[in-house]
C-alpha cells in the first residue's frame, strides 16, 4: 500500500478541456511557480471528441503555499485554455454514505476495506430500507438510518436521504446493492457523487433470480459494473468491471457466490478510483487513471 499523501503539502489537479496547444506547458509552469513538484501525472487525449484529459499529484516544497493561493493562481489559466477543474488536498477522505438493503456483501467489504485503511474515505452513515445491518454498523460506530420505502412514502424516503446528504457534508452515495430505484429528480441531484454495483447479467437477466436464468441459459463468464448512477437505469458512465469465468459444473447458489465477490471487488476498486479524482467523466463515458 502507497503512504498516505502528506495533509497540506500534497494535492490532486483534474481537468478537462478542449485539445489545444500549450496545455501541458500552461499547468506545468503553474505548478512551478507555486514550487509544485510532480509526483505521478497522466493525460489522455480523446482525438474522437477533440478533448484532453488530466491528473496531476504533485506536492509543494514552500509551506507558505496553501490550497487556496494554488485555486487562486490556477483560475486564470482555466480561464484562458476555458479548462473544468478541480484542485484539492489528496489526504482529504471521501466522505461516504452508503446505501444497501439485504444484501450485505459488499457493504461488509467496504466496512472493511475502510477499517484496515485500503480506502480513504470517511463513512459519514449507513442508509438502509430496512434494519438488517444495523447491528454491523453499531459493531462499526457508524450512525445508521433506518428510511422505509414503498409507492406511497417514496418521496418522503429520498427527501430525507437528500437531508442527510446535505446535514453530513456527504461527498459520494454509494449504492452497495441498494434495492430501489432513485426518481429522475435525485439521480440530477447526485450527478457525478453516487456510484452503484450491479451484475453484468444486464440487460440480459432482468428481475429476480438473474443468476437462475443466467444458469439456465448456460452462461460462462460472472461479472459486475460499477458506474455512475443516471436517470437511466444501470446504463450510467461505467467506471469499473470484471468477469470471472464459471462452466457447466457450477450450480446457481454457486454462481451467486461467484457473483457476489465480484460485486464487492469491483465497487471497492470504482470508489479507491473515485476517492483519488481518478475518474473523470467523457459524457457517456469515463477517463480512469489507474
Amino acid at each position: 500500500m502507497s503512504p498516505r499523501p502528506q495533509p497540506g503539502r500534497e494535492f490532486v489537479l483534474t481537468l478537462s478541456c478542449p485539445d489545444q496547444a500549450g496545455l501541458v506547458h500552461a499547468v506545468t509552469t503553474f505548478l512551478v511557480r507555486h514550487s509544485g513538484n510532480i509526483l505521478e501525472s497522466h493525460q489522455f487525449d480523446d482525438r474522437l471528441q477533440d478533448r484532453f484529459f488530466m491528473r496531476v499529484h504533485f506536492e509543494v516544497t514552500d509551506r507558505d503555499v496553501s490550497l487556496e493561493d494554488l485555486r487562486t493562481g490556477f483560475a486564470p489559466v482555466a480561464a484562458t485554455y476555458r479548462i473544468t477543474w478541480q484542485l484539492h488536498d489528496a489526504s482529504t477522505p471521501t466522505r461516504t454514505l452508503i446505501m444497501v438493503s439485504k444484501f450485505g456483501h459488499c457493504l461488509n467489504d467496504l466496512l472493511f476495506r475502510k477499517s484496515t485503511g485500503a480506502l480513504n474515505i470517511e463513512i459519514a452513515a449507513i442508509v438502509s430500507n430496512h434494519r438488517d445491518f444495523e447491528p454491523l454498523a453499531q459493531n462499526y460506530g457508524i450512525p445508521f438510518h433506518h428510511v422505509p420505502v414503498t409507492p406511497q412514502t417514496k418521496a418522503q424516503a429520498e427527501a430525507r436521504l437528500l437531508q442527510l446528504v446535505h446535514e453530513l457534508d456527504v461527498d459520494l452515495v454509494v449504492l452497495a446493492r441498494y434495492m430501489q430505484i432513485l426518481s429522475d429528480d435525485l439521480c440530477k441531484r447526485l450527478d457525478g457523487r453516487a456510484i452503484n454495483i450491479h451484475h453484468s447479467f444486464l440487460p440480459s437477466f432482468k428481475g429476480a433470480r438473474p443468476y437462475v436464468q443466467a444458469h439456465e441459459r448456460g452462461v460462462k463468464l460472472v461479472g459486475a459494473t460499477a458506474h455512475y448512477v443516471t436517470s437511466d437505469l444501470d446504463e450510467g458512465p461505467i467506471i469499473e468491471q470484471d468477469v470471472v469465468r464459471v462452466d457447466h459444473s457450477r450450480a446457481p447458489d454457486e454462481l451467486v457466490t461467484i457473483g457476489r465477490d465480484v460485486e464487492a471487488q469491483v465497487l471497492a476498486r470504482a470508489m479507491e478510483w473515485h476517492s483519488e479524482s481518478r475518474v473523470l467523466v467523457n459524457g457517456n463515458r469515463t477517463v480512469v487513471f489507474r
